[in-house]
């Protein structure tokens, strides 16, 4: 990757991080223009349209990326966030699973798995995901926040099941 190149993507992703998306863009499609392959365009120029919720667009982006490079982490992960962004949760499982294939110990993958289940509503299985990516991570506060969460739901389901009965 050139120098030129380096330069445009460091300050693209700048520009997004100060949610200046439009310059972001513009700066992501020449780099891509100039090098169509790039895989880091791709992934943050993905990110990029995902933060103003132009799901759709953002996962035709990583798809694009998981073509070049099918183990490509980053890829796969904000895909998975963008699928569950969009309710596509069962969607999203399938492709924290196909991170978890690559590093099972990705403490994201479990996390955002632990997420996506919750919403399905499968309390238990979500807290034990994110168990799993806390006892990798211990500091991973998406995980805890989750699992307190997700204890907490699940306590007072069982409460009200016990005064239903």
């Amino acid at each position: 990757m050139s120098n030129e190149i380096d330069k445009m993507l460091n300050e693209a992703f700048e520009f997004a991080e100060d949610g200046n998306y439009f310059d972001a863009l513009r700066l992501y499609d020449l780099a891509l223009k100039k090098e169509p392959d790039n895989i880091g365009a791709l992934v943050d120029k993905g990110v990029t349209l995902q933060n103003m919720g132009r799901l759709k667009f953002a996962i035709r982006l990583y798809n694009k990326a998981l073509a070049i490079s099918p183990n490509n982490l980053d890829a796969i992960l904000n895909k998975g966030a963008a699928l569950h962004s969009d309710q596509k949760y069962q969607t999203a499982i399938e492709c924290y699973d196909a991170a978890l294939r690559i590093d099972k110990k990705c403490a994201m993958a479990l996390a955002y798995k632990g997420l996506s289940l919750g919403e399905l509503g499968q309390l238990d299985d979500a807290i034990k995901h994110f168990k799993k990516a806390l006892s990798i991570d211990h500091h991973y506060d998406l995980a805890n926040i989750s699992k307190n969460i997700a204890q907490e739901l699940l306590k007072s389901i069982k409460e009200k099941k016990t005064k239903i009965q």
